[in-house]
């Protein structure tokens, strides 16, 4: 990677070679460059806009600005609360595009810190212009740029503390032991442990004997663990020549406290710059940079993995010597063998069926270092064709990306040690050790997982914009634009081509109206059928300006209508081909073996999809009414858009609309059905954002509320089905199915009275007991009903900013609403030898049918209880307080002297609290690290 420094470190000499240059050169400012600065603008597809012209379902955020009271990490810290539509989608739909700088990237290589602007352009007029893979909303993330002026230079440092949330709550040994017998015996087996084992394990004085695995005890965890964070900002230029640059150094810690798990942490290096030079007054042409170096060092060691599985008696990991005989030779030299004497008083303790363990792993099996390297480079030209035409543009962009990952690792082996325990006058004592295994250091670092990507960006455009006798302002664009994603190990390359055209005009920025367009084409259609067509139409009215309105409370009302349909392949795709290349053909395969006449022995020909030469792109339709304004001075603003729509043609498989011997289900299995564009989807929402700012004596205060509810619901499906209940027409797409339960069964005579239920195993009491939704004597999946979305439909965010004098007081919540969810993971659903938490201690008893909660213990596998059914379902509602800070500006009287021009100390602390009925599940994490809580600190300083 040596040539992405050098690359970086000219590009960021050059720019301060040139500003030097350019600084003894007075340079006029042109009438053009005057203009560009008055206002700031928005950043919609290809080109900029006064906010106040904003068309369509288009939102924005001024990241700069919110970064002065509100650190954060997160390039998306503030998208889905300050501004409405968005909820981990756009309007409902999965899938959304990022752009950064006008290049397809990752949101997640930019920091805030980084940031400029964000723009979501939600609705079809706003992304016809991207073409078909933009279809489902686009993220465009604006970079700071240098501006005029003397070099400044900023820096900002953050230090804190990541705590815990929550942790899974398992049993002890003991307990695990007793209620694991007690499953034997509910499945007709004997007990596994004998008493005296389970009383010694309770007892706890020798847990090398008798283990009691704690994974999350303070023995292997540290309390919280440390992030710093360092980043550095350059900018200056005058009219010639503008230049930004920023570095920083990030540094986390981690939870985990035990053999080389001390030393785990993630860091990451970037750094990124750019220029913007005027070279001529109609030539300008700006390039950037950026470089990322992540590393993730580990332990080789499944830890949260092995906390969710891995049973408290299973084993010892760590056994001292002082339980050794003296005299036993033979088992002094196997442990003197070993290359892992821990702390020179403990060896590896294993067993027969656990020769490895993760504590174990965590001293012995090495480590591993996860790498991520990214190189950004993109530069474009401004040329003003005003010789020709005035208002002409002619603007262009390329630009590269580069990725790759790979892991570099010490693949360690080493010998465990399974003691054979002796009672000597009341005292445990190790009479022998078996051994397992070998140690074995690697001397050879290897290099796995290795991968890369890589993504091409090219797009130009010719632009006009003129104003006519000081009232009619037109805008006119022919833009065409392509992006090729080439991932290692995928056969075809992800690409978008597209070719879009706009004309805009609007009388006195009183009435609008906007043409969109695109031609889309896709390679994953047949030939006749790859350009496609996205026509839309927005009209746009301001009615504060007449004459009605002169008296009102309005500063700013605009009324804006938009529709169109936008021709899109992302949905064109199925579970085995997921890129979704040459579905439009059929699939002959030779498979299926035969015995008989001339084909003995021989592989026949099978169909297994027919052909479809007119498929076609999906397209979304949609119509969404806009309306936003301003009152009181600013006072009170509001954003308000609704959207209803259609995605129409989403590909199937549609068997009733073929005879039924046109597949065989039968061995060999085969079918000449061809995918149809047969699939409807309706779409329905709204989104908002209202703010209200009021000076009350010396305190400014500003209070937003913004939010999105989205409803997608299947208008028209192929089906097969028997019952009514059944159908998916009607119903959210993201929908739960499942049993409807009706308690426990609590007796063999409630069984035996009941519907048969068929889903493995047998029946006893203590299990869950489900409804026969067709009365047809038997319980199966013919039974499963829709039991509700699993997705969040409501979302809600709340941000609050309180100023006073050098203090400025920032809050931020989040709020989910209408969603469930299925408790099913091994935390709840425990078979089997699993690992027990502690909800298996409100389960079902002859004792406790009468409050018990979980059905009855078993080691079989629970194919009755643990399935989807309503029994499991939970209520997804809560509110997240996410971010609290508070910042005080240090007054510039106290700096004035000094080469400090701004400085500025921040508290600030995340993820502070969630308020829900299922606080405890949602905070916590199975087989995997915990979630926190981030305590910072930080200051930043201007020079």
């Amino acid at each position: 990677m040596k040539h992405i420094f050098i690359g970086l470190t000219i590009c960021i000499v050059f720019a301060f070679n040139v500003f030097q240059l350019s600084a003894q050169v007075e340079v006029p400012e042109t009438e053009e460059l005057k203009t560009d600065t008055v206002q700031k603008k928005v950043e919609v597809a290809f080109r900029s806009i006064d906010e106040k012209d904003l068309l369509g379902g288009i939102s924005f955020i001024d990241v700069e600005e919110m970064s002065k009271k509100a650190y954060s990490s997160n390039s998306y810290a503030f998208v889905e609360n300050v501004v409405g539509g968005m909820n981990g989608n756009i309007w409902g739909m999965d899938e959304l595009l990022v752009v950064v700088d006008g290049m397809v990237r990752d949101a997640n290589n930019v920091l805030p810190s980084e940031i400029d602007q964000i723009t979501i352009l939600k609705g079809v007029s706003a992304v016809a212009l991207y073409g078909s893979r933009a279809a489902k909303g686009v993220v465009m993330i604006t970079t700071k740029r240098g501006q005029i002026g003397a070099p400044t230079v900023s820096i900002r440092a953050n230090t804190g503390m990541q705590v815990p949330r929550a942790f899974p709550k398992y049993l002890g040994a003991a307990e695990y032991m007793t209620l694991y017998n007690e499953a034997r015996v509910n499945d007709g087996n004997g007990p596994q442990y004998s008493d005296e084992e389970i009383y010694y394990t309770s007892l706890g004085n020798n847990p090398y004997r008798y283990p009691d695995l704690n994974m999350y005890s303070s023995d292997y965890l540290r309390s919280m663990y440390n992030r710093t964070e360092a980043i550095a900002e350059i900018t200056g230029g005058n009219e010639r020549v503008r230049y930004y640059t920023t570095t920083g150094y990030l540094r986390e810690g981690s939870l985990l406290n035990v053999g080389n798990t001390s030393d785990d942490n993630v860091n990451r290096l970037f750094a990124r710059g750019n220029l913007d030079m005027q070279l001529h007054e109609n030539i300008a042409v700006q390039t950037d940079a950026n470089v990322t170096f992540y590393n993730a060092s580990r332990a080789r060691t499944g830890w949260w993995n092995n906390a969710a599985t891995l049973r408290p008696n299973r084993v010892a990991p760590l056994i001292p010597l002082s339980y050794l005989d003296e005299n036993d030779v033979n088992s002094w030299d196997a442990v003197n063998a070993s290359s892992h004497i821990i702390d020179g008083k403990y060896f590896l303790g294993g067993t027969q069926l656990q020769p490895t363990n993760p504590v174990a792993d965590a001293y012995a099996a090495g480590t591993a270092k996860a790498v991520s390297r990214q190189f950004q480079f993109n530069t474009g030209f401004d040329f003003n064709l005003r010789s020709l035409l005035d208002g002409l543009h002619f603007r262009s962009k390329y630009g590269i990306d580069y990725a790759s990952t790979y892991q570099q690792a010490y693949e360690n082996e080493y010998a465990s040690y399974s003691p054979v325990w002796n009672n000597y006058n009341g005292e445990d004592a190790i009479g022998a050790i078996n051994v397992f295994g070998v140690d074995r250091q690697s001397d050879v670092e290897w290099i796995n997982y290795s991968t890369y990507r890589y993504t091409y960006n090219v797009n130009g455009q010719f632009d006009f914009t003129r104003t006519y006798a000081g009232k009619h302002n037109v805008f006119a664009m022919v833009a065409a634009n392509a992006w090729q994603r080439k991932v290692d190990g995928e056969y075809h390359r992800l690409t978008n081509v597209n070719l879009g055209l706009q004309a805009s005009y609007n009388y006195l920025q009183k009435y609008y109206v906007d043409f969109s367009a695109a031609l889309p084409y896709s390679a994953k259609l047949p030939s006749a059928n790859r350009l496609g067509f996205s026509p839309t139409v927005t009209l746009g009215w301001r009615p504060v300006k007449e004459t009605f309105f002169d008296d009102s409370a309005f500063d700013d009302l605009m009324l804006t209508v938009s529709g169109g349909i936008i021709s899109h392949d992302m949905d064109i795709a199925t579970a085995d081909n997921p890129m979704g290349y040459y579905l439009y053909k059929q699939v002959v395969e030779r498979a299926g073996w035969y015995a008989w006449a001339d084909l003995n022995g021989e592989a026949a020909t099978e169909f297994q999809r027919g052909e479809n030469p007119d498929m076609t792109f999906i397209k979304r339709k949609e119509l969404n009414i806009g309306l936003r304004g301003a009152l009181w001075n600013n006072g009170l603003s509001f954003d308000f858009n609704y959207f209803m729509g259609k995605m129409d043609g989403n590909l199937a498989l549609p068997y009733s609309k073929y005879p039924i011997y046109f597949t065989q289900t039968g061995y060999p299995t085969s079918s000449i059905l061809p995918y149809l564009n047969y699939d409807i989807d309706d779409r329905t929402g709204f989104d908002f954002s209202v703010y209200l700012n009021k000076k009350v004596g010396e305190v400014d205060l500003s209070l937003g509320v913004s939010g999105m509810y989205s409803n997608t619901e299947a208008e028209r499906r192929d089906e097969n089905i028997s019952f009514d209940y059944q159908t998916s027409v009607g119903r959210h797409v993201n929908g739960l199915w499942g049993l409807e339960n009706l308690g426990f069964f609590n007796s063999q005579e409630e069984i035996d009275g009941a519907p048969a239920q068929l889903f493995g195993g047998s029946v006893k009491p203590g299990d869950i007991r489900y409804k026969d939704q067709n009365e047809d004597g038997v319980i199966d999946n013919q039974d499963q009903v829709y039991l509700g979305r699993w997705d969040t439909p409501t979302r809600l965010g709340i941000n609050f900013t309180a100023k006073y004098r050098k203090f400025t007081l920032f809050a931020m919540a989040d709020g989910f609403f209408g969603g469930n969810g299925l408790k099913n993971s091994s935390y709840y659903w425990v078979s089997g030898d699993s690992k027990y938490s502690e909800v298996v201690r409100d389960r079902w008893t002859e004792a406790t049918k009468d409050i018990a909660t979980y059905p009855r213990l078993t080691t079989e596998s629970g194919a009755n209880n643990f399935r989807s059914s309503d029994f499991w379902m939970y209520k997804t509602d809560r509110i997240n307080l996410s971010q609290v800070q508070l910042t005080y500006d240090i007054p510039e009287t106290v700096l004035q002297g000094s080469f400090v021009n701004g400085l500025s100390v921040y508290l600030s602390g995340y993820n502070l609290l969630t308020i829900s009925e299922e606080r405890d599940h949602l905070e916590m994490n199975v087989g995997g690290a915990p979630q926190t809580r981030l305590f910072n600190m930080g200051v930043k300083g201007t020079f």
